[in-house]
Protein backbone atom coordinates (compact mmCIF):
# COMPACT_ATOMS: atom_id res chain seq x y z
CA UNK A 1 0.00 0.00 0.00
CA UNK A 2 1.86 2.94 -0.86
CA UNK A 3 1.59 6.18 1.44
CA UNK A 4 -0.89 8.88 0.92
CA UNK A 5 1.18 11.28 2.52
CA UNK A 6 3.10 12.47 0.05
CA UNK A 7 4.74 16.23 0.58
CA UNK A 8 3.07 18.99 -1.73
CA UNK A 9 4.93 19.69 -4.50
CA UNK A 10 6.36 22.99 -4.55
CA UNK A 11 4.41 26.01 -6.46
CA UNK A 12 0.99 23.68 -5.74
CA UNK A 13 -2.24 25.09 -3.48
CA UNK A 14 -5.29 24.37 -2.67
CA UNK A 15 -7.96 26.84 -2.06
CA UNK A 16 -11.62 27.17 -1.25
CA UNK A 17 -13.94 28.26 -4.43
CA UNK A 18 -14.80 31.29 -2.41
CA UNK A 19 -15.36 33.73 -4.97
CA UNK A 20 -17.62 33.74 -7.88
CA UNK A 21 -15.01 34.04 -10.22
CA UNK A 22 -13.06 31.45 -9.05
CA UNK A 23 -16.16 28.88 -9.14
CA UNK A 24 -16.49 30.15 -12.81
CA UNK A 25 -12.64 29.21 -13.69
CA UNK A 26 -13.09 25.59 -11.89
CA UNK A 27 -16.15 25.04 -13.93
CA UNK A 28 -14.00 25.86 -17.15
CA UNK A 29 -11.35 23.34 -16.05
CA UNK A 30 -13.23 20.64 -15.45
CA UNK A 31 -14.87 21.21 -18.44
CA UNK A 32 -11.80 20.91 -20.17
CA UNK A 33 -10.79 17.96 -18.02
CA UNK A 34 -13.56 15.99 -19.67
CA UNK A 35 -13.05 16.97 -23.33
CA UNK A 36 -15.06 20.01 -23.98
CA UNK A 37 -18.43 18.65 -21.31
CA UNK A 38 -20.59 22.12 -20.66
CA UNK A 39 -22.96 20.52 -18.21
CA UNK A 40 -20.67 17.98 -15.76
CA UNK A 41 -21.00 21.01 -12.82
CA UNK A 42 -22.24 24.25 -14.59
CA UNK A 43 -21.43 26.94 -11.98
CA UNK A 44 -24.20 28.01 -10.41
CA UNK A 45 -24.58 24.74 -9.00
CA UNK A 46 -20.80 24.95 -8.01
CA UNK A 47 -21.45 27.74 -6.39
CA UNK A 48 -24.34 26.67 -4.10
CA UNK A 49 -22.38 23.57 -3.21
CA UNK A 50 -19.69 25.77 -2.10
CA UNK A 51 -21.33 28.54 -0.25
CA UNK A 52 -23.79 25.92 1.72
CA UNK A 53 -20.71 24.59 3.02
CA UNK A 54 -19.64 21.57 0.97
CA UNK A 55 -16.16 20.43 -0.24
CA UNK A 56 -15.39 22.80 -3.25
CA UNK A 57 -11.65 23.40 -3.99
CA UNK A 58 -9.98 24.52 -6.55
CA UNK A 59 -6.20 23.11 -7.40
CA UNK A 60 -3.41 26.12 -8.42
CA UNK A 61 0.09 25.64 -9.95
CA UNK A 62 2.02 29.13 -9.19
CA UNK A 63 -1.49 30.82 -9.22
CA UNK A 64 -3.29 29.05 -12.37
CA UNK A 65 -6.14 26.73 -11.44
CA UNK A 66 -4.88 23.21 -13.33
CA UNK A 67 -7.42 21.02 -11.35
CA UNK A 68 -10.62 21.42 -8.75
CA UNK A 69 -12.76 18.53 -6.63
CA UNK A 70 -16.23 19.29 -5.51
CA UNK A 71 -17.68 16.81 -2.41
CA UNK A 72 -21.34 16.74 -1.16
CA UNK A 73 -22.32 15.76 2.52
CA UNK A 74 -24.54 12.59 2.18
CA UNK A 75 -26.57 10.45 4.02
CA UNK A 76 -25.82 10.11 7.57
CA UNK A 77 -25.84 13.60 7.83
CA UNK A 78 -23.08 15.42 8.62
CA UNK A 79 -20.88 11.38 8.87
CA UNK A 80 -20.51 11.07 5.15
CA UNK A 81 -19.93 13.02 1.90
CA UNK A 82 -19.89 11.71 -2.25
CA UNK A 83 -16.99 12.97 -4.02
CA UNK A 84 -18.78 13.58 -7.07
CA UNK A 85 -16.03 15.26 -9.53
CA UNK A 86 -11.94 15.35 -9.42
CA UNK A 87 -10.08 17.02 -11.97
CA UNK A 88 -6.50 18.40 -13.16
CA UNK A 89 -5.90 19.42 -16.55
CA UNK A 90 -3.96 16.77 -18.71
CA UNK A 91 -0.67 18.82 -19.14
CA UNK A 92 -0.49 18.43 -15.12
CA UNK A 93 -0.83 14.69 -14.33
CA UNK A 94 1.26 12.35 -13.96
CA UNK A 95 2.79 14.37 -11.28
CA UNK A 96 0.91 13.34 -7.75
CA UNK A 97 -1.21 15.97 -7.64
CA UNK A 98 -4.75 13.46 -7.65
CA UNK A 99 -3.00 12.20 -4.22
CA UNK A 100 -2.26 15.43 -2.59
CA UNK A 101 -6.49 16.30 -3.72
CA UNK A 102 -7.49 13.26 -1.95
CA UNK A 103 -5.30 13.96 0.74
CA UNK A 104 -5.96 17.29 1.08
CA UNK A 105 -9.99 16.01 0.94
CA UNK A 106 -9.46 13.20 3.71
CA UNK A 107 -8.16 16.37 5.95
CA UNK A 108 -10.77 18.91 5.49
CA UNK A 109 -13.43 15.63 6.14
CA UNK A 110 -11.40 14.66 9.20
CA UNK A 111 -11.78 18.27 10.60
CA UNK A 112 -15.38 18.36 10.48
CA UNK A 113 -16.06 14.79 11.71
CA UNK A 114 -16.91 12.94 8.83
CA UNK A 115 -15.47 9.70 9.04
CA UNK A 116 -16.60 8.37 5.20
CA UNK A 117 -16.21 9.09 1.46
CA UNK A 118 -17.58 7.97 -1.14
CA UNK A 119 -16.67 8.15 -4.54
CA UNK A 120 -17.19 6.69 -7.94
CA UNK A 121 -15.44 5.53 -11.13
CA UNK A 122 -15.40 4.02 -14.89
CA UNK A 123 -14.17 0.23 -14.24
CA UNK A 124 -12.54 0.24 -17.49
CA UNK A 125 -9.83 2.39 -16.44
CA UNK A 126 -7.01 0.41 -15.11
CA UNK A 127 -5.19 3.35 -13.54
CA UNK A 128 -8.21 4.37 -11.34
CA UNK A 129 -8.93 1.39 -10.49
CA UNK A 130 -4.90 1.14 -9.13
CA UNK A 131 -5.25 4.77 -7.66
CA UNK A 132 -8.99 3.94 -5.60
CA UNK A 133 -8.35 0.17 -4.89
CA UNK A 134 -4.85 -0.27 -4.27
CA UNK A 135 -3.12 3.11 -3.18
CA UNK A 136 -5.41 4.80 -1.06
CA UNK A 137 -6.94 1.43 -0.06
CA UNK A 138 -10.61 2.10 -0.34
CA UNK A 139 -13.79 -0.96 -0.44
CA UNK A 140 -15.85 -1.44 -3.39
CA UNK A 141 -19.40 -1.33 -2.46
CA UNK A 142 -21.25 -1.42 -5.72
CA UNK A 143 -21.23 -2.17 -9.17
CA UNK A 144 -23.49 0.20 -10.94
CA UNK A 145 -24.66 -0.65 -14.88
CA UNK A 146 -25.10 2.87 -17.02
CA UNK A 147 -25.13 4.87 -13.87
CA UNK A 148 -25.58 8.41 -15.26
CA UNK A 149 -26.98 6.89 -18.29
CA UNK A 150 -25.72 8.45 -21.72
CA UNK A 151 -22.65 10.84 -21.16
CA UNK A 152 -22.37 13.66 -23.86
CA UNK A 153 -18.48 14.74 -23.19
CA UNK A 154 -15.41 13.96 -24.81
CA UNK A 155 -14.35 11.95 -22.34
CA UNK A 156 -17.71 9.20 -21.87
CA UNK A 157 -19.34 10.17 -25.13
CA UNK A 158 -20.52 7.37 -27.14
CA UNK A 159 -20.48 4.44 -23.99
CA UNK A 160 -22.56 3.58 -21.17
CA UNK A 161 -21.58 4.68 -17.97
CA UNK A 162 -21.22 1.76 -15.46
CA UNK A 163 -19.35 2.56 -12.18
CA UNK A 164 -17.59 1.36 -9.09
CA UNK A 165 -18.91 2.71 -6.06
CA UNK A 166 -16.05 3.00 -3.63
CA UNK A 167 -16.05 3.88 0.12
CA UNK A 168 -12.90 5.55 2.04
CA UNK A 169 -13.01 5.11 5.60
CA UNK A 170 -10.60 8.32 6.05
CA UNK A 171 -9.78 7.13 9.82
CA UNK A 172 -9.11 3.66 9.09
CA UNK A 173 -6.38 1.82 8.08
CA UNK A 174 -6.71 1.21 4.09
CA UNK A 175 -7.89 -2.30 2.60
CA UNK A 176 -5.11 -4.46 1.59
CA UNK A 177 -5.18 -5.71 -1.73
CA UNK A 178 -5.53 -9.61 -0.78
CA UNK A 179 -3.32 -12.22 -0.70
CA UNK A 180 -3.24 -14.80 -3.53
CA UNK A 181 -4.44 -17.58 -1.74
CA UNK A 182 -7.38 -15.87 -1.05
CA UNK A 183 -7.84 -14.79 -4.66
CA UNK A 184 -11.27 -16.90 -5.83
CA UNK A 185 -11.50 -15.48 -9.35
CA UNK A 186 -10.50 -12.20 -11.53
CA UNK A 187 -11.40 -10.11 -14.18
CA UNK A 188 -9.09 -8.31 -16.24
CA UNK A 189 -9.40 -4.65 -18.10
CA UNK A 190 -7.81 -3.26 -20.76
CA UNK A 191 -4.56 -1.04 -20.29
CA UNK A 192 -5.58 2.02 -21.87
CA UNK A 193 -9.36 2.06 -22.14
CA UNK A 194 -8.96 5.78 -23.33
CA UNK A 195 -6.94 5.12 -26.59
CA UNK A 196 -8.96 2.62 -27.36
CA UNK A 197 -11.91 4.20 -27.39
CA UNK A 198 -10.51 7.29 -29.67
CA UNK A 199 -9.01 3.69 -31.71
CA UNK A 200 -11.17 0.97 -32.43
CA UNK A 201 -14.88 1.94 -30.36
CA UNK A 202 -16.24 -1.57 -31.37
CA UNK A 203 -13.60 -3.09 -29.07
CA UNK A 204 -13.94 -0.92 -26.43
CA UNK A 205 -17.60 -1.82 -26.65
CA UNK A 206 -17.09 -5.05 -26.58
CA UNK A 207 -14.50 -4.34 -23.36
CA UNK A 208 -17.29 -2.51 -21.08
CA UNK A 209 -19.67 -6.21 -22.09
CA UNK A 210 -17.06 -8.27 -21.15
CA UNK A 211 -16.52 -6.66 -17.89
CA UNK A 212 -19.83 -6.13 -17.20
CA UNK A 213 -20.98 -9.81 -17.50
CA UNK A 214 -17.89 -11.27 -15.58
CA UNK A 215 -18.16 -9.22 -12.51
CA UNK A 216 -22.17 -9.74 -12.56
CA UNK A 217 -21.30 -13.09 -12.91
CA UNK A 218 -19.08 -13.33 -9.77
CA UNK A 219 -21.22 -10.95 -7.65
CA UNK A 220 -24.45 -13.05 -8.03
CA UNK A 221 -22.03 -16.43 -6.97
CA UNK A 222 -21.94 -14.45 -3.69
CA UNK A 223 -18.07 -13.27 -4.22
CA UNK A 224 -16.87 -9.31 -3.65
CA UNK A 225 -14.15 -7.72 -5.36
CA UNK A 226 -11.53 -7.28 -2.79
CA UNK A 227 -8.82 -5.50 -4.94
CA UNK A 228 -6.76 -4.72 -7.92
CA UNK A 229 -4.14 -6.11 -9.66
CA UNK A 230 -2.71 -4.87 -12.59
CA UNK A 231 -1.80 -7.79 -14.63
CA UNK A 232 -5.25 -9.76 -13.40
CA UNK A 233 -7.68 -6.96 -12.96
CA UNK A 234 -10.46 -7.01 -10.52
CA UNK A 235 -9.60 -9.48 -7.77
CA UNK A 236 -12.76 -11.75 -6.18
CA UNK A 237 -12.76 -13.19 -2.50
CA UNK A 238 -15.18 -14.67 -0.18
CA UNK A 239 -16.72 -12.35 2.17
Amino acid sequence: MADLSAVTPPGIEIRPLDTVEEVFRASAVLSEVWGGDKSGIPPNLLRALAHSGNYAVGLYAHDRMVGASVAFFAAPAARSMHSHITGVLPGFRSQGLGRVLKQHQREWALARDVGNITWTFDPLVARNAHFNLRVLGTRVTEYLVNHYGPMDDGVNRGDESDRIMVSWAVAARPVPTPEDDSVVAHVEVPRDIETLRRENPADAAAWRSRVRDAVARHLASGLIIGGFDDDRGYLFIRP
